[in-house]
């Protein structure tokens, strides 16, 4: 090595434009101005903000390099954000996307220059992200586990261009402001036959950016309670959370949810005590229902918090059962650590890939440790091993034995938490147990009548076992109760039930309206899309599908692939498999 030449360990960020030659053909004056003004006003201080550096410019991208790993992927994940919002009145095929890669490696040093393996890999795996994505080695992702709030989905082992060994990649799945999703039929979104409410974020006014978590899991907590009531009708996390951080206006937002009620209100944390502010408001009438300002030691707050839904219910006048009164005064833990410690967890969960399901599982113990009284320590464990046994990892015999014994446990803990049945169901679906999966499914729903999550899982279970009209209306209402759906796995079930049913048409318009709501497209839609195109004898579409699942996915085979051999009926099997090794799905 020359003198003045060193060698360290760096973080390195290589970004790139996507489209960058079509962008210039289309407006060459006008694509270099706005890239310039990118450079200016966004990512050159989002760079200096992380204590990087950048160390080249090209015509289309960039190499920076930072001292903290840490810093590199939340300068990436901030770039990206902002990037959405800039470009939103840039017309769509007009917009600048970056892809960004992220590496921890080893680099060489040569005056202002670096290079090395540490650079290149940062730049195949530039070359791997998805156009406003990010894509990080396995090195950057064991450094930063457990120290971002971001979710990471693993891409397995990718063989790079001029790389000796395969890189593990990670995808960073990360909060994009993005334009709502395409709404549902109209009469899809009239007013329930009972009172119909969304809850929605409430405020972290605590000025301590930590106490996010708590905030969002007290409001999680309260949709979850009335979800329990059977009178009500309770809109899911996911659309309510659509307008976190944002002025709404309570008639648009109950318009656009379909819901008459709205619940806001905010937190603030002082010390050892906790202030919650709480309104209810009927958005046909804007009339206020019920207000009130709580100031209790924060030890009390999961009391309150079961107070505040009871407040809800009576001021709707809604008839509790006796099941339902009691199980709206259960209290599932008075341990604030266990129960952030769960939400952590609990979000962490998809997908559930080998890497993250290890993880997942470990937090959740973790839970069980700090508070073996409260059941979503082990229902969390039994649906994380459930889901192995669903996907088709790890020893099968033993994830059966330890998933029951763990859902049991939670259920004998506490019987009104739905979700152990869930997790149930998915242990006895992966062995083929069709009716007691079933059964299972439908007790989760008898606990938490508007749980989304859950009618979605049932209508899981219900595909699988061969109940396809059932299955897909369990996931119609799961959409209607979560209609901001988007970002998961709704649409991309039903399409699989719609395909195994033969109704391959609608199982296509199915994965077509999770894509356009920015939906994940893994294995089981690519697929199930080539065998439903081949179904409907589309031959070049069903190639073209599987050709990308072979480029993508290049470890996947039909033979090794779980998802198939858990279907119930073994004609449809065969024809499903037929479909797909003709299409050329491996």
């Amino acid at each position: 090595m020359s003198e003045g030449t060193q060698r360290r360990l760096a973080a390195i960020v290589c970004a790139d434009v996507v489209g960058y030659s079509r962008l210039m053909g289309g407006d060459e004056a006008g694509t270099l101005d706005r890239l310039k003004s990118l450079r200016k006003e966004l990512v050159q201080p989002a760079i200096a903000k992380g204590k990087g550096r950048i160390v080249k410019l090209m015509g289309d991208g960039l190499l920076a390099e930072f001292p903290s790993i840490v810093k590199a992927i939340q300068c990436a994940v901030d770039i990206q954000e902002q990037m959405v919002e800039r470009e939103t009145e840039v017309p769509e095929e007009s917009r600048i996307r970056l892809r960004i890669g992220v590496n921890l490696g080893d680099i060489i040093v040569e005056g202002s220059d670096i290079y090395g393996d540490g650079v290149n890999i940062a730049a195949r795996l530039e070359g791997l992200a998805a156009p406003g994505g990010i894509c990080v080695s396995g090195a950057a992702f064991d450094a930063v586990e457990g120290k971002l709030d971001l979710v990471f989905e693993d891409m397995g082992q990718q063989e790079v261009k001029n790389i000796a060994k395969p890189v593990r990649a990670y995808r960073l799945a990360f909060s994009i402001p993005r334009a709502a999703p395409p709404a549902r039929q109209a009469e899809q979104l009239s007013l329930p036959d009972k009172p119909s409410i969304a809850v929605l974020p409430f405020d972290n006014m605590s000025g301590d950016p930590d106490q996010e978590y708590f905030a969002d899991g007290m409001t999680e907590d309260l949709i979850t309670d009335l979800s329990k009531v059977s009178g009500l009708f309770v809109v899911a996390r996911n659309s309510s959370f659509a307008y976190k951080a944002k002025a709404v206006d309570v008639r648009t937002v109950a318009a656009e949810l379909g819901v008459r009620y709205i619940l806001q209100g905010s937190i603030r944390k002082l010390g050892d005590r906790v202030r919650i502010n709480a309104q209810l408001i009927d958005a046909k009438t804007g009339e206020n229902l019920w207000a009130e300002r709580y100031d209790r030691p924060f030890n009390d707050v999961f009391k309150l918090q079961d107070e505040v839904g009871a407040k809800v219910v009576t001021a709707l006048s809604v008839q509790l059962t006796p099941g339902e009164a009691e199980s709206l005064k259960r209290v599932h833990t008075n341990n604030v650590a266990a129960y952030e410690m769960f939400i952590r967890a609990r979000e962490s969960r998809y997908p559930p890939v080998p890497e993250r399901a290890r993880n997942a599982i470990r937090l959740f113990k973790r839970v069980i440790e700090m508070d073996p009284e409260f059941a979503g320590g082990y229902a969390g464990v039994s649906s994380m091993l459930g889901l192995r046994g669903l996907f088709g990892y790890g020893d099968a015999e033993e994830a059966t034995d330890q998933a029951i014994k763990m859902a049991e446990k939670a259920i004998a803990v506490d019987e009104t938490f739905g979700w152990s049945y869930i997790a149930l169901g998915y242990t006895y679906l992966a062995n083929g147990w069709y009716e007691d999966a079933v059964s299972a499914g439908r007790e989760a729903i008898a606990r938490q009548p508007s749980d989304a999550d859950s009618h979605a899982d049932l209508g899981l279970i219900l595909g699988f076992s061969g109940k396809y009209t059932a299955g897909v209306e369990a996931i119609d209402q799961a959409l209607r109760l979560n209609p901001r759906y988007f970002d998961g796995h709704y649409l991309n079930v039903r399409g699989i039930v719609q395909t195994m049913a033969g109704n391959y048409e609608a199982g296509l318009a199915s994965f077509q309206e999770n894509i356009d709501r920015g939906g994940p497209v893994a294995t089981p839609v690519l697929a199930f899309s080539a065998a439903a195109h081949e179904g409907l004898e589309q031959s070049d579409e069903a190639a073209m599908i599987a050709k990308r699942l072979r480029a993508e996915f290049p470890r996947f085979t039909i033979t090794n692939w779980n998802f198939l051999k858990i279907i119930s009926d073994d004609a449809v099997r065969e024809r499903l498999v037929k479909l797909m090794r003709t299409a050329g799905v491996p």
